[in-house]
């Protein structure tokens, strides 16, 4: 199958084919069909698949095909859970809508908002926007959503997971004419079914396995260490393997900044995006590494999704994830692209081990136990086979 094959209208598929799209991903040629029609759709597929395409391209088709909007109205929504993932949606909107006469912007927390609101009273077809800002901005009488006519929910269960499902449901109520709800996820959580239930109406439900070729290739270790050698055996693998584009996740913000803190007083170019940096500090940072200016990103889970940078040249879990879906949205930031990736987990206790063990169980991954010598020389680690305990006669 083609873009051509998929019904898009001319302008739309002159940016596409100057995006460098030549045939749609699985989750892009099973979604864009239904959404045209004006379907609800329930779409799950993993991350990196081209999700954003598969509902951007068929709403900025849907809005130029219909009669203008009033004045000041906004005619579709787009929801999603972090900033960055905001702003890599409204960069894709603006690519694939070039050659449209269609307005959009984003909003987030964590800046000020007078230019977010500036930007809606000059009129906004398309708005992408975080939960909390968005609430916020409802509060103050700067938006109203009575003529969104397409609602999208991206990364549905991570959304839903972090606790935003009151203030989710709170904006679906005020959605009173809206035609059609798309939910896209990579999972498909209890809390996302419950959502489609209470909202959608005779849905298309899509889920897209995965083949064996378009897995990403990436190759998966672990290296075994005490807890006070965890820095320093993780400085020692970024350098002895020469790796010039890492990425690193903690699991608080507590042990990101001090992971930071600690590569930089060794020399090494780095920088961290957690929680409580500054938004306007964690786009400059975020600028910098997909520009190749930072060697090294820290982060916590809340960049394992929207970061679209393809030659990330291997992941490091400086803490194991304390969620299966977690470990596979981490490692998916490498082997992007069809290029080789490399993930690497720093394990420091037997909680970390029992962790680890259980996510190859769910994932059915063979994640390969490492030594790794003062030099930074790497060897397998030999596996010792279980004593069977010698039965006792009386």
């Amino acid at each position: 199958m083609t873009f051509n094959e998929l019904n898009l209208s001319a302008p739309l598929l002159k940016a596409v084919s100057e995006a460098g799209y030549e045939t749609p991903s699985p989750i892009q040629a099973s979604a864009i069909p239904p959404v045209l029609e004006g379907r609800d759709l329930m779409g799950c597929a993993q991350t990196g698949t081209g999700k954003t395409a598969a509902f951007a391209l068929p709403m900025l088709d849907r809005l130029s095909g219909a009669a203008p909007r009033k004045k000041g109205a906004i005619r579709a929504l787009v929801l999603t859970p972090t900033r960055e993932l905001a702003l890599q949606i409204g960069e894709s909107f603006a690519a694939y809508g070039k050659y449209l006469k269609l307005r959009s912007t984003v909003i987030f927390g964590g800046v000020g908002q007078t230019p977010q609101v500036e930007a809606i009273k000059k009129g906004v077809d398309i708005l992408i926007a975080c939960p909390g800002r968005l609430n916020d901005l409802i509060g103050q009488g700067y938006i109203d959503l009575a003529n969104i006519e397409i609602f999208v929910l991206d990364e549905a269960d991570r959304m839903l997971d972090m606790g935003f499902f009151k203030d989710v449901t709170r904006i679906i109520d005020k959605v009173k004419n809206r035609k059609n709800l798309g939910l896209f996820s990579a999972t498909i959580s209890q809390e996302v079914m419950t959502v489609s239930w209470m909202y959608q109406r005779d849905e298309v439900e899509i889920t897209v396995e995965p083949k064996q070729e378009d897995r990403p290739d990436i190759d998966q270790f672990s290296i075994t260490c005490t807890p006070l050698e965890k820095a320093e055996t993780s400085l020692r693998l970024i350098r002895s393997q020469g790796y010039e584009r890492v990425m690193i996740f903690c699991n608080t913000k507590h042990m990101c900044q001090r992971l930071c803190d600690e590569f930089q007083r060794a020399g090494l170019d780095c920088d961290c995006i957690h929680g409580d940096i500054r938004q306007s500090q964690r786009e400059k940072t975020m600028q910098r590494y997909r520009d190749g200016k930072l060697a090294v990103l820290i982060a916590t889970d809340v960049a394992s999704r929207g970061i679209d940078v393809d030659d990330v040249d291997c992941v490091i879990n400086y803490d194991v994830p304390e969620e299966n879906e977690y470990y596979v949205h981490r490692i998916g930031r490498t082997g992007r692209a069809k290029k080789k990736g490399v993930a690497w987990s720093i394990v420091s206790n037997f909680p970390e081990k029992a962790r680890l063990d259980d996510i190859c169980k769910y994932c059915n991954f063979t994640i390969q136990p490492m030594v790794m010598d003062k030099d930074g020389n790497l060897t397998p680690e030999e596996v010792k086979a279980p004593v069977t305990p010698k039965r006792r006669f009386r």
